[in-house]
């Protein structure tokens, strides 16, 4: 068992979904790893921390301060407090968005660098003693394309950045998620390969290709390629949203506008089917707008629905319950989902043939960004050794199915799904060669 090596680097993934952080590790004999710091919460031990944020303050008391709290103590403030709060989610799918500049809570500023150096600091606060004094070397994590419209990735990173001097930083590096995935994996290799490795997340898929030759104890290294899409977990729970959930709740109803009959708009429904966005609906223009168009809507009940889901704060709740359901089918060919409250009563069967029939579009996208990465390595399908898959959807049998039958079932790997990425970045910062590792700022 390792020993957590004091005063040296630190691995960050920061994700959509779950936060990872890996301190190195060094045993007796000097050998160096890497362990997850690990979080006590209702007698549970963590080392995926939620990626989320509760802001909250006292209005019965004049200039009560904003408090917070992140990750499940956030979740529990939020589901006991539900509408005397504010809760982020996903705030990763804003990092590279030109769009979203700042947003206001209890009257106060955030900006995104505000928001993640927040984040930071509540994490650093639950670990405790294992986090007690910050190494001076941060190796960061980051996606090969960043999600959102139009994602600008020298914004992302210069945001990250501004975070983490926020948080004190003082050394950062930045390497490719998929690419620390993969210096996790080789830990493992007994004899030379050329290894892919599929790291799926909550909002991007990325891939890297890497070369491993194996020396005796010494392992030699040659990152080839790499590729990505942002297509990922989130987008899968998108679907199922929007095909069975938006209906109920007033997607494809009309209302009257004078002596005409209307559409809803689908962006009302497009913003509450994703993640990233229900944070802020609540508080939107357009919900207002929403409000204002149930005097005339043609089913006002499905559309009363939507409106309680939102003003009740029930959208945590609601993902979480089709997350679950996601993650039944990759053990089901069916599942029921049920989702009952005071306001709100949704029901239905979920078949895994039609969840993969939504999710075939999305299929395709992460399959041409493999081929992308097939192609700037040079390589043959065959030469592919080793397929490593890690994140949360490699559980997913279509997406495993896809390697399989392009790589060949003998070839795929998986494992330590929701810290490899973690676990590699600290192996990364202890290494001779860092900046070998490291991914381009601007690109």
């Amino acid at each position: 068992m390792g020993q957590q090596v004091e005063g040296s680097s630190l691995g960050l993934d920061f994700g959509t979904t779950n936060t990872v952080v890996a301190l190195p590790t060094a045993s007796n004999e000097g050998s160096g790893g890497a362990s997850p710091l690990v979080f006590e919460h209702n007698n549970q031990s963590l080392s995926a921390f939620r990626s989320v944020l509760c802001f909250w303050h006292d209005e019965s008391i004049p200039k009560s301060p904003v408090e917070s709290d992140a990750g499940p103590w956030a979740i529990d403030h939020f589901i006991e407090n539900p509408g005397d709060c504010r809760f982020l989610q996903s705030l990763k799918s804003f990092a590279a968005s030109p769009l979203f500049a700042e947003t206001r809570i209890y009257g106060q500023r955030y900006s995104f660098e505000d928001l993640l150096a927040a984040f930071l600091n509540l994490v650093r606060e639950r670990a405790g003693t294992q986090m007690a004094r910050l190494p001076r070397r941060l190796i960061v994590g980051r996606p090969v394309e960043f999600t959102g419209s139009k994602p600008d990735a020298a914004l992302a990173l210069s945001r990250y950045r501004a975070a983490l001097a926020k948080f004190g930083a003082e050394d950062v590096r930045f390497v490719y998620e998929p690419v620390a995935a993969a210096f996790f994996f080789a830990q493992r290799l007994t004899a030379d390969a050329t290894v892919l490795v599929a790291d799926f997340g909550g909002g991007t898929s990325d891939f890297s290709i890497m070369r491993f030759e194996v020396d005796g104890k010494n392992l030699r290294t040659h990152a080839l390629a790499s590729s990505g899409v942002g297509v990922a977990g989130d987008t899968f729970d998108f679907h199922i949203i929007d095909k069975l959930i938006s209906p109920e709740i007033g997607k494809g109803s009309t209302y009257k506008s004078m002596s005409a009959e209307l559409t809803l708009p689908n962006r009302f429904f497009t913003a509450f089917a994703r993640w990233s966005e229900l944070s802020i609906l609540k508080t939107s223009r357009d919900f207002r707008e929403l409000k204002k168009l149930l005097r005339s809507s043609n089913e006002p009940e499905r559309l009363q629905t939507f409106i309680d889901l939102v003003e009740d704060d029930l959208g945590y709740a609601l993902y979480k319950a089709v997350s679950d359901a996601k993650a039944r089918l990759s053990d089901s060919e069916q599942t029921a989902f049920e989702f009952a409250t005071e306001s709100v009563d949704l029901r239905f069967i979920i078949e895994r043939k039609d969840f993969e029939t939504w999710i075939a579009g999305d299929l395709q996208k992460m399959s041409k960004a493999v081929d992308i990465a097939m192609q700037r390595a040079g390589l043959q399908t065959n030469e592919i050794d080793k397929v490593f898959l890690t994140g949360g959807s490699s559980f997913v049998p279509a997406v495993r199915r896809m390697f399989e039958e392009r790589f060949g079932a003998g070839k795929i790997e998986t494992g330590d799904e929701l810290v490899s990425i973690a676990h590699g970045l600290a192996l990364i910062g202890e290494s001779d060669d860092i900046d070998r590792w490291c991914a381009p700022e601007g690109e």
